[in-house]
């Protein structure tokens, strides 16, 4: 059932995408934008190559090779879902509108269903996980 919400989450966060592209309000030219979308792709390529050559998965499916907890991973325990919303809410701030709002929503409402289903999945391969839980944040470092 947790892989079925976890498809699910992940399908909602690529609608939100889609949707803001199509409406133009994926990425602004604004410098501050700019700057914050080079940070959330910079985090991005830091989680995935700290991750290694362990493969995507549409469901979450924790894989072997032990519990990363270096680079990213050491501030954040999900810096892919949070690099993936820092680029999406920023066109949302610089694209401001009721529906991009919503948007923005259905993206946040993805990444936390599709964070949640992963982290009851891993307790199961590595149960370690739960004390990396404590001492480490989902998005923001100190805050959530």
């Amino acid at each position: 059932m947790l892989r079925i919400i976890s498809l699910v989450s992940w399908l909602l966060m690529a609608l939100a995408l889609l949707g803001l592209l199509i409406r133009g309000a994926f990425s602004s030219l604004h410098p501050l934008a700019i700057m914050l979308e080079i940070i959330a792709v910079a985090l991005l390529v830091w989680a995935r190559l700290t991750f290694g050559q362990r493969s995507f998965h549409a469901a979450a499916n924790p894989t072997a090779g032990g519990l990363v907890t270096t680079g990213p991973y050491r501030f954040i325990r999900h810096p892919i879902y949070t690099a993936v919303c820092l680029f999406g809410w920023t066109g949302i701030l610089m694209h401001w509108s009721v529906n991009n709002v919503l948007l923005g929503a259905l993206l946040l409402a993805g990444a936390i269903g599709r964070m949640l289903c992963e982290e009851h999945l891993i307790i199961v391969v590595y149960p370690e996980y739960r004390e990396y839980a404590l001492v480490t944040k989902r998005m923001v470092p100190y805050v959530f």
